[in-house]
């Protein structure tokens, strides 16, 4: 058994096994990720529970704009480019500057937010008492060593993706998620929101450790030393610099987002973070695992000066997003109040709490298709080895939606940050796409244009089909029960997906052949296509 689970964990998988490996962990993780909310807003007030959301943002800034960036941006191609070039000792020495250049950044920077925490909370959350800004500080402070094992696990990630190994790197997030369910079902009641940030950091070692194994079986060894005068050093330095910038200009605006908020009402940050958090199970599993799994293929095909083969690759997973994130769309918009009550409705989540997250969700769920393609915009810049229009295109995304945020906010109170977000997903996606055609040819345009026109005439067939379900099924079942309410969603996600798969078959969409093959494999198959 134990042989078995190594040899899945080292093997090399190919596109299609890849796409297969992040589909089903994202979702697992995602679903896990429902459920740790569920017990968070089960065990935790609502209120209390906007302080943890606001000191997560903290150390979540650090690591994404130190580490996030240098991985998907600069390390995955310039180690991918020593690797196809039979380069190993030198992606070796790569490997462990960067590894040691990111653990002597995050300990100063961790050390100096450890210190001058109680003078940066008040700027965060303005809106909290003195109290609830003492309660931040000290969850903030705690979940400070989240950011070093993140930062160090995320290295050896992208080490394991561009030798194509997934199946690792993919089980990592699912341990952090059990790592928080565990502390908030086990230690919430007795300890409170202290407990779940404690398990926030061990989540993070534990997101490491399953990682480490493959690389070192790969050859990774650790070495105490900065190859400083290395190119592969210094041009993941210039490549990472404008991704950097990018994030953390989104970290800035997601701080302004959490200052705004904390001024809108008791829980309002904690109604904006499990909305965003519910919207972003469809986009990391129809939008991240396909954009994830396609960059190797990408960085390998420009590395090859294969641009055809970039395109073709390119447009293939436009279109699997497309297909998947416009319907789930018009579902999750139609169903966001039964969707909410199942996941969130229960100890001290209340009906009001309820409405106003389902009304906050449905205006996100507006750019859930945007937000889906960007990651892979996004990566089709990097694999061109281009870090600097992805930086402006963040920016002018991040203006957008603070400008428009603050704005809508005064009026909407938390829905105008929604909105506000949902618009600047939006501007970015569309300026990602305009300057990518600029930059390759990407032929037969007209195709995706009338493909995206069936899938839209699917999608408004399948809504009709949803909200006649929804009103038929409302009459049988108690909406003021569970399994009422779990009967009326299900009834209308069955009516969705069957109508909707019916219409594309009829309207011929590939697509609905690439979905089923997929779905065979993950049923019939394990990962690597031998039978289960």
């Amino acid at each position: 058994m134990v042989k078995k689970i190594s040899k899945a964990l080292n093997r090399q998988n190919s596109l299609a096994s890849a796409s297969i490996i992040l589909i089903i962990t994202l979702f697992i993780s995602n679903i896990l990720g429902v459920f740790r909310d569920h017990f968070l807003t089960q065990k935790i007030p609502t209120d209390i529970l906007s302080t943890y959301y606001a000191a997560f943002r903290i150390p979540d800034f650090i690591f994404n704009l130190l580490i996030l960036g240098a991985i998907a941006s600069a390390f995955i191609p310039v180690f991918t480019t020593l690797i196809t070039q039979k380069k190993n000792e030198e992606a070796w020495q790569v490997a462990n500057s960067i590894i040691n250049i990111a653990m002597l950044v995050l300990v100063i920077f961790i050390t100096t937010l450890f210190i001058t925490m109680p003078f940066l909370v008040p700027l965060v959350v303005p809106g909290f008492d003195e109290e609830k800004q003492r309660i931040v500080t000290s969850l903030a402070r705690i979940m400070l060593g989240s950011p070093l094992f993140f930062g160090l696990s995320y290295i050896v990630g992208g080490i394991l993706n561009s030798h194509k190994r997934f199946l690792a790197y993919s089980l990592a997030p699912l341990i952090y998620n059990v790592s928080i369910i565990v502390g908030a079902i086990f230690f919430a009641d007795k300890y409170g929101i202290v407990a779940i940030a404690y398990a926030v950091v061990v989540g993070a070692f534990l997101h490491l450790m399953i990682q480490l194994p493959s690389a070192i079986k790969l050859g990774f060894r650790y070495q105490p030393k900065i190859y400083w005068k290395h190119w592969g050093v210094k041009r993941i330095g210039i490549m990472m610099f404008p991704r950097s910038i990018a994030l953390g200009a989104n970290q800035i605006m997601l701080l302004i987002f959490t200052a705004i908020a904390s001024g809108l009402g008791g829980f309002s940050v904690a109604i904006y973070t499990l909305a965003d958090n519910i919207q972003t199970l469809p986009v990391v599993v129809f939008g991240t695992s396909f954009a994830t799994a396609v960059f190797p293929s990408l960085s390998e095909a420009i590395s090859q000066n294969k641009q055809t083969v970039f395109v073709d690759h390119l447009k293939k997973t436009m279109r699997i997003i497309i297909f998947l994130l416009i319907p789930v769309t018009a579902g999750l918009f139609l169903l966001r109040t039964e969707i909410v009550r199942l996941i969130l409705g229960s100890g001290f989540f209340g009906w009001q709490q309820t409405i106003t997250t389902a009304n906050t969700l449905g205006i996100l769920a507006l750019s859930l298709v945007f937000s889906g393609l960007t990651p892979l915009f996004f990566r089709a810049f990097y694999a061109l080895h281009n870090t600097k229009l992805p930086m402006v295109i963040m920016l002018i995304n991040v203006i957008f939606s603070i400008v428009l945020g603050k704005l809508f906010s005064i009026n909407m109170g938390v829905l105008g940050l929604a909105l506000g977000y949902a618009i600047g997903d939006v501007i970015g996606a569309v300026i990602a796409y305009a300057l990518l055609r600029r930059k390759v040819t990407i032929s037969n345009e007209k195709e995706i244009f009338f493909f995206v026109l069936k899938v839209v005439l699917a999608t408004l067939i399948m809504s009709i089909a949803i909200q006649e379900a929804k009103v038929l099924s409302g009459i049988f079942v108690d909406m003021q029960r569970f399994w009422g309410v779990l009967a009326k969603t299900s009834i209308g996600l069955g009516v969705g997906i069957s109508v909707y798969s019916l219409t594309c078959w009829i309207f011929g969409c590939e697509e609905i052949q690439s979905v089923k093959a997929i779905l065979n494999r993950v049923i019939k198959r394990g990962p690597d296509g031998t039978k289960i």
